[in-house]
């Protein structure tokens, strides 16, 4: 079992020294052993405070964070296993709103077993309270960035865990909607913890306690310091264009061209990754998705990595560009995919819902998108990353509404004309400019360092 902080001591890890101050705490006045007159629950509430030296089951306050000032909102595992209450469910209402009068990010640090059954569904509804406040907070453009500790169940994992935007957790510590007291026997305790929750995309990383500090400031600051613009990339390889599109078509598929890793290491110089849908599902091989800063302000960015993507992939995307639209971020795409992922599996998984989800949300947003075609551009599963009127290309791509070998097999052409019809297919980077479907050829740069064959 992870060591358990206390909340005066987990804010203690994470603010900058000296800069936390606490906000009142709202205590209203109950009944005799609250709402519903549980027997004891008086004197479970006096025990608890004497041990903790906490009034209730939360603290909450401002403080820089990596500075960066934050609303923090830290639980008190000690104090009736950080359960939330009406006393909770006004502290935290109190935390949101002064958050969003003072135009500041929000930081839940979760520990908690769920809803006090001492206080009935009076407790339960807190839930409903918490999801409003996150709500508004959302839609007021302010960002939310939970981290989870030991334990993070119930309620508290279903609103201020899993509803942040971006989900942070500590090492071993259990994560799950079914506390350990309440699963089926037979469960896999495995499957309940914050590794787990991150390999199937419902959390973003795993953090040590001693980097959290850095690398909660760090996600602080870049979303919210937002650019201007997304600049297209200078094109890293060979500055020549291709004769033919065949030779379009090889070279975006040369297994040394530059991929999406190195376009983003000479775009940004630091940048932080989300991970997984929130549906169950990560695509680590296929989507690349994140923000970074350069020139010091933010860009977010969601760059295909030259693989087939598959669903996960795409609602991850998805799940980028309108984080990214609701904080003023623009944001950079990287086509390269041979096409979505078309497998049983990937039908399975909503492969058309999901490519849906990304065309839907390329469409909506306010924000500026800049796409660069670095690869292969493989039909709908590349178009639904491209911005409509401001995609590029590099010397090195192509984009093309089918395959060729595929175009060719279904006019039922013989192997060998494959290359003729890469070439009728129109899909040369200059092709496509003079289509008008890129507005342009990006530039080259370090092409020694990323030669072609």
């Amino acid at each position: 079992m992870p060591e358990r902080l206390s909340a005066r001591e987990i804010l203690a890890l994470v603010a900058d020294e000296a800069t936390f101050g606490e906000l009142p705490g709202l205590i209203r006045e109950t009944q005799a052993d609250g709402p519903l007159g549980w027997e004891g629950y008086d004197a479970s509430r006096a025990r608890a405070a004497e041990r903790t030296g906490e009034e209730e089951s939360v603290v909450c306050g401002t403080a820089s964070v990596g500075g960066t000032r934050a609303v923090l909102i830290a639980f008190e595992f000690g104090f009736l296993g950080g359960s939330l209450s009406e006393r909770t469910g006004d502290r935290l209402e109190a935390a949101y709103h002064h958050a969003r009068a003072h135009r500041l990010p929000v930081v839940p640090l979760v520990a908690t077993g769920g809803s006090r059954m001492q206080e009935g569904m009076l407790a339960l509804t807190q839930l409903q309270r918490v999801a409003r406040e996150s709500v508004l907070t959302r839609e007021a453009g302010l960002p939310q960035v939970a981290v989870l500790r030991d334990p993070t169940t119930g309620g508290g994992w279903a609103t201020l865990g899993a509803g942040a935007d971006v989900i942070l957790a500590l090492p071993g510590a259990q994560v799950g909607f079914a506390g350990s007291r309440v699963r089926p026997p037979d469960a896999d305790p495995a499957a309940y913890t914050a590794e787990a929750q991150v390999a199937v995309g419902s959390a973003d990383a795993v953090v040590r306690p001693e980097e959290l500090r850095e690398t909660l400031g760090r996600w602080l600051r870049l979303l919210t310091a937002p650019a201007a613009e997304a600049p297209a990339p200078q094109a890293l390889g060979s500055p020549d264009l291709p004769a033919t599109g065949w030779e379009a078509v090889r070279r975006a598929r040369s297994p040394e061209r530059p991929r999406a890793q190195a376009y983003l290491d000479a775009y940004f110089t630091h940048r932080v990754s989300l991970s997984g849908d929130r549906c169950g599902g990560t695509d680590p091989d296929g989507m690349l998705c994140g923000f970074g800063e350069r020139d010091g302000r933010t860009v977010a960015y969601a760059a295909q990595t030259g693989a087939a993507t598959r669903p996960a992939g795409y609602r991850t995307a998805a799940r980028l560009i309108r984080l990214a639209d609701r904080l003023d971020i623009p944001v950079l795409t990287l086509v390269d995919t041979p096409g979505a992922a078309n497998d049983a599996e990937a039908e399975r998984q909503g492969a058309g819902a999901a490519i849906a989800d990304v065309f839907g949300a390329v469409a909506a947003a306010r924000v500026p998108i800049t796409t660069l075609v670095i690869g292969e551009g493989g039909s709908g599963g590349a178009l639904a990353l491209a911005a409509p009127g401001n995609t590029w290309a590099t010397p090195g791509s192509y984009f093309s509404v089918i395959a060729p070998e595929l175009a060719a097999a279904i006019l039922k052409r013989p192997p060998e004309e494959v290359e003729a019809t890469a070439g009728q297919l129109r899909i040369r980077p200059q092709d496509l400019v003079e289509l008008g479907v890129v507005r342009g050829i990006v530039d080259i740069t370090a092409a020694a360092d990323h030669p072609l064959p």
